[in-house]
């Protein structure tokens, strides 16, 4: 039995590790993530504490983690635990059966799972927990207590500034289609092998006084006969695909509306995106490092241009600067959802040549962005 129930400590406390520090590579991703789980319960007033959520649990996760390893107060921890993993099977269990929810985020974007592949998970975790859980007053501490209270304080420092610099800055590592080294173009594209979807189209036509359907194979006999009007036609998804690019819903337009996607990313030359989701969230004193940018941009013949939702609130305001006017980048206009994805920080600076991704930087990195735009030639 104390075989069984060390196992079943190094396992749980590792995955629980495992699982905080993937997310707390980028807290912003599980944030987004709750925010779709509220929307679809329709609790979105709570969409504001998101981010505040999300930094604690990933912070609990680890130290959590670290203190079933440690065998460490087990009589609070397997509480603890036991109340985590029945609301993450919850979560989960509710993914796979409402069919409301595409992805958990148990792991982040870094080790995607399907929601029943989590729902399984969680439930090998829940078990193990609960054989923990009834076996907890047989758990010694693997230190001291003092000891191991200094090791869990440790811990949580850790997960805290780990956070807080990624916020700052970018994910440590970047498991997103839009991370440095991909080309946007080809992951727009099905993954090799894929099956795409099969579409079937009918047609429907008023047929004296009634409505009849049918698809392309299996047009009436009669069918040459006036009194047949066309109605609509309607796409029927028979089979869906195997499998789906990485970036679906990638999209540039003009502030007029006009698609420029193809035309930005087929450009030869170097170029400059920076994302900007909002004025709200962007980072302090951000401008006053966007004109070192834009003047390097001019001295390289690099265009720049500025990414965003809200074209006309963000040129107001760049006309408010003293160094950097609007007539000075170009503005183009994406998704929101899109830019969340793409850059997780808020501005970021993405260096780009054709539709491949060869710097990425956050505002607090402009100088390195800065040094890279000089480098080029």
């Amino acid at each position: 039995m104390k075989i069984a129930l060390n196992v079943s400590r190094v396992l749980v406390g590792l995955l629980f590790i495992f699982s905080g520090l993937v997310k707390a590579n980028d807290p912003l991703g599980l944030s987004y993530k709750m925010q779709e789980f509220f929307e679809v319960w329709g609790w979105q007033s709570l969409n504001d504490y998101t981010l505040f959520f999300s930094l604690m649990m990933n912070g609990f996760e680890i130290v959590a983690g670290v203190a079933v390893l440690l065998g460490w107060r087990m009589r609070l921890f397997s509480w603890l635990l036991l109340l985590l993993i029945i609301f993450f099977t919850f979560l989960t269990g509710y993914a796979v059966f409402s069919g409301k929810i595409h992805a958990c985020g148990c792991f982040g974007d870094c080790i995607p799972l399907s929601p029943m592949q989590s729902f399984l998970k969680d439930l090998v975790l829940l078990a193990l927990i609960v054989y923990i859980f009834s076996h907890r007053n047989r758990i010694v501490p693997v230190f001291r207590s003092a000891t191991c209270g200094i090791l869990i304080i440790l811990t949580g420092l850790f997960a805290g500034v780990m956070q807080w610099y990624v916020l700052k800055h970018l994910p440590i590592v970047d498991c997103l289609p839009y991370k440095v080294g991909n080309n946007i173009t080809e992951k727009m594209k099905l993954p090799a092998g894929a099956v795409p979807d099969s579409i079937a189209m009918t047609f429907v036509y008023l047929h004296n006084g009634k409505k009849v359907e049918f698809d392309g194979d299996h047009f009436p006999d009669d069918f040459n006969d006036s009194t047949y009007k066309f109605v609509e036609r309607r796409e029927v998804l028979v089979r869906p695909a195997s499998a789906q690019p990485a970036i679906t819903d990638f999209y540039l337009s003009s502030v007029s509306g006009t698609d420029t996607t193809q035309a930005i990313l087929s450009q030869e030359n170097h170029y400059v995106l920076v994302f900007v989701k909002d004025l709200a969230t962007a980072k302090t004193r951000w401008e006053d490092n966007l004109p070192s940018i834009v003047d390097v941009c001019k001295e390289k013949n690099i265009p720049l241009f500025i990414v965003t939702a809200a074209p006309d609130l963000i040129r107001a305001h760049i006309n408010t600067l003293p160094n950097v006017k609007a007539s000075d980048v170009n503005f183009l206009v994406c998704d929101y959802t899109v830019i969340k994805t793409a850059a997780r920080e808020n501005p970021t600076y993405v260096i780009m040549r054709q539709a491949n991704i060869l710097g990425k930087y956050a505002a607090a990195d402009h100088r390195k962005a800065y040094t890279h735009l000089k480098s080029l030639k």
